[in-house]
């Protein structure tokens, strides 16, 4: 009695966080490994082919093989992966499904932002965000690579925004996203050391300053825009966006 219970409130939990937090990369099938838009070797000299191999085929195969097996006969089983990611968050027995279910997501989101005619800056509605927020887009780069540089043992550093359209820089240790404190993850560097030591060593914030030529930065602008804000009147956007 007590496990149908759970279910059922687990089940009602997770259909009103589906509707407000799900993400585009929900649409990737979470028990596959994402297919990337480049080769491995395209992201050189910012990430070797190497590391590609080993982060993207190793690493990220092996959080999708162990989510598949943990949700397995679950009430996880059919729910997009934000949804994973939050639910399980909240329950102290599923931690192991949140840590893959969270890694899963952090690396579609990352592998799915870089391309290698990336770099430069944002445009559009994205760009005056970060304006307002940090007053120039080099002072954002700066704030946002110290952050990565800064955050202790492994995680993810964030540049995520909330229902209004704010932008935040936020550091996720492990596997952490954004998502479970209600915020939109819009970019993602890894700062696990398998995303960058072949390459760097232990210089991680060279890293961090290296992936700046990369970023696929439409990608992030629609993920952005995908929220439903716009640089005029974000709020009611957003609310509107809410009650359909």
């Amino acid at each position: 009695m007590i496990v149908l219970v759970f279910i059922l409130v687990l089940l009602t939990f997770s259909n009103v966080y589906a509707e407000k937090f799900s993400q585009p990369v929900d649409s990737i099938p979470m028990l596959q490994l994402v297919s990337l838009p480049y080769d491995y070797d395209d992201l050189q000299p910012v990430i070797s082919e190497r590391t590609m191999q080993l982060h993207h085929g190793k690493h990220l195969q092996g959080y999708v093989d162990r989510l598949a097996r943990y949700i397995i006969n679950t009430p996880y089983n059919n729910m997009p992966l934000s949804r994973i990611v939050i639910m399980s968050d909240s329950s102290v027995y599923d931690q192991e499904i949140f840590d893959n279910a969270g890694q899963v997501l952090n690396h579609n989101l990352y592998f799915l932002q870089f391309s290698p005619h990336g770099g430069g800056e944002p445009q559009g509605a994205l760009a005056k965000a970060i304006v307002n927020r940090w007053g120039s887009f080099e002072e954002f780069k700066h704030a946002f690579t110290q952050n990565g540089s800064q955050l202790f043992g492994s995680g993810w550093v964030w540049l995520a925004c909330d229902h209004e359209g704010r932008l935040y820089i936020v550091q996720e240790p492990n596997g952490g996203n954004p998502v479970t404190h209600g915020l939109t993850p819009l970019l993602g560097i890894d700062v696990w050391e398998h995303a960058y030591y072949l390459d760097y060593q232990n210089r991680r914030t060279d890293h961090i300053d290296a992936v700046w030529n990369i970023i696929d930065w439409p990608v992030i602008e629609a993920r952005y825009e995908a929220t439903g804000v716009s640089d005029n009147c974000c709020q009611t956007a957003v609310e509107k966006m809410w009650e359909e």
